[in-house]
């Protein structure tokens, strides 16, 4: 095996990928980072029947978006451990399950899907649970371990169809160490003998995989706990090859926010957040999704979020960029336990990276929604507007949502504050507030607070008085930033505009 750390994210194309699968890929590039090695994709794609047209472009571009792009494999490099898509690989797995078949620790078996169904019926009318294939059950079927050599070589030569077996030993202890959940071991009497090559002539999941890990110099397996059940299968498979075995490392699984059991599309349908990483469309069912990008996530925010569910750095830090989970990540500080899911948390680290960007990034975010929506503006005050609205904001959207009235006049003004605020005495205040402001020759925010508190020391008024009157019919509404800011933003002749329309409206 390589002594250089090689791990592999390997996904099958049958639809978006879900964060689960985003936070296992993150893992993978994080340890192979942290460690100085390499980080494959390869796409498992040996079930044709469930394979989504679009889904392989979909992973690709996900892991793109994430900045946790492969250096080898699929959207990576050639490195010469292609082709990186099992359904590619298909002519070389043949040599390995009739090593398996030479060897002894494989058969055939003839069974068809009906007398296998015959079987669990009967076993299930006897009162058993679970029928399997087994070193028990196997002397009753059609096999070459039944069937003589003869018989087996004239149903091959005709063409019936068969699978290839793992011939699993009797009472044989498989043990092996996880680094996350450490010694774990399983006797074969509890297993079955799993179809490691189909009638199709591919091989299933358990070969293909075994075979390509080993090919391709993968050191590490980190994978989702689903996966658990099947490796004591994987441990029995590199043994029956004389292979020695990767490091294994089983995650934790995702957990719906407010219940027992793994977060599912529903979860996030019925709680109002998405469970994939961009927004997905399948062209032939027209089946779509809702991603993170589209939500308004930052790539760094969606991993430092998925990066803290199921891993902790044995510190109180909670913010890191790509480069700091690097450096902070380590396996064996991996839960055994699952992780519920908290969706505000999420919106947490975004308002966090929001609010770290400098006024140039925040205004380029804010243009991208002015763009967005057709909205005319004035690129010398889009910093200075981003910036004010970002202390209120959770998402780029946000920004513009929180400071609409910057764009387009009021057309309605907040109830409660004008029912409580707007008085018999706001409309002269408002006219006596134009009347100054219409009278200042640098309309800025500076001069416009002067003029502003001026006006309250000559007419001897409190803030409380005229503050929320100037702000309802400037903006509309009952709160927000600086409203001196504001005006300077909005220019003269806009503010005198505004507040002339709403002594109008208000009365």
């Amino acid at each position: 095996m390589s002594s250089k750390v090689r791990v592999r994210f390997a996904p099958s194309p049958t639809g978006p990928l879900h964060i689960g699968g985003v936070r296992t890929a993150l893992y993978n590039y994080l340890f192979a980072k942290k460690h100085g090695g390499d980080f494959l994709l390869r796409i498992e794609d040996t079930d044709q029947t469930r394979f989504v047209a679009g889904a392989e472009k979909y992973i690709i571009e996900s892991l793109a978006w994430c900045g946790i792009s492969p250096d080898e494999g699929i959207g990576g490099e050639d490195r010469g451990n292609g082709p990186y898509r099992q359904s590619e690989r298909k002519p070389m797995y043949r040599q390995y399950v009739d090593q398996l078949l030479a060897d002894e620790k494989a058969y055939i078996a003839f069974d068809t899907a009906d007398e296998l169904d015959a079987m669990r019926q009967l076993a299930k009318d006897a009162g058993a649970a679970n029928w399997q294939y087994n070193y028990i059950t196997r002397g009753n079927m059609k096999n070459s371990l039944t069937l003589p050599k003869e018989e087996v070589e004239a149903k091959i030569a005709a063409g019936e169809p068969y699978v290839v077996r793992i011939k699993l030993p009797r009472n044989h202890e498989v043990r092996f160490e996880d680094t996350i959940r450490g010694w774990v071991s399983v006797n074969t009497n509890n297993m079955d003998d799993k179809v490691l090559f189909k009638s199709d002539g591919m091989p299933t999941y358990h070969l293909a995989n075994i075979v390509d890990d080993r090919l391709m110099g993968i050191t590490h397996v980190i994978r989702g706990e689903e996966w658990l059940p099947s490796a004591p299968l994987h441990v029995m498979l590199y043994e029956a090859f004389g292979w020695e075995c990767p490091i294994f490392a089983h995650l934790p699984l995702l957990l719906k926010p407010d219940g027992p059991g793994k977060l599912s599309k529903r979860d996030g349908d019925r709680l109002g957040f998405p469970v994939f990483p961009i927004d997905w469309h399948n062209e032939e069912t027209g089946e779509t999704a809702s991603g993170y990008r589209e939500f308004g996530f930052f790539p760094g925010a969606f991993i430092n979020m998925l990066a803290l569910l199921g891993w902790n750095p044995g510190t109180e830090q909670e913010i890191f960029d790509l480069q700091g989970l690097i450096e902070a990540f380590d396996l064996s500080k991996v839960s055994k336990s699952g992780a519920k899911f908290d969706f505000e948390k999420g919106k947490w680290f975004n308002q966090l990276y929001l609010r770290a960007l400098n006024e140039d990034q925040l205004a380029a975010e804010l243009k991208k929604e002015l763009d967005k929506e057709g909205l005319a503006y004035n690129e010398a005050h889009l910093g200075k507007i981003a910036t004010m609205m970002s202390e209120r904001a959770t998402f780029p959207q946000d920004l513009l949502t929180e400071g609409q009235f910057l764009f387009s006049a009021p057309t309605e003004y907040d109830e409660k504050t004008a029912s409580k605020k707007w008085t018999a005495d706001s409309a002269g205040m408002m006219q006596d507030l134009a009347l100054r402001f219409s009278a200042l020759d640098d309309f800025t925010e500076e001069h416009i607070e002067a003029s502003f508190k001026a006006y309250l020391e000559e007419k001897e008024l409190g803030f409380g008085k005229v503050g929320p009157s100037f702000r309802l019919a400037v903006t509309g509404k009952g709160m927000g930033p600086s409203m001196f800011t504001i005006c300077e933003v909005l220019g003269k002749d806009e503010v005198l505009a505004r507040i002339e329309k709403a002594i109008a409206v208000l009365g």
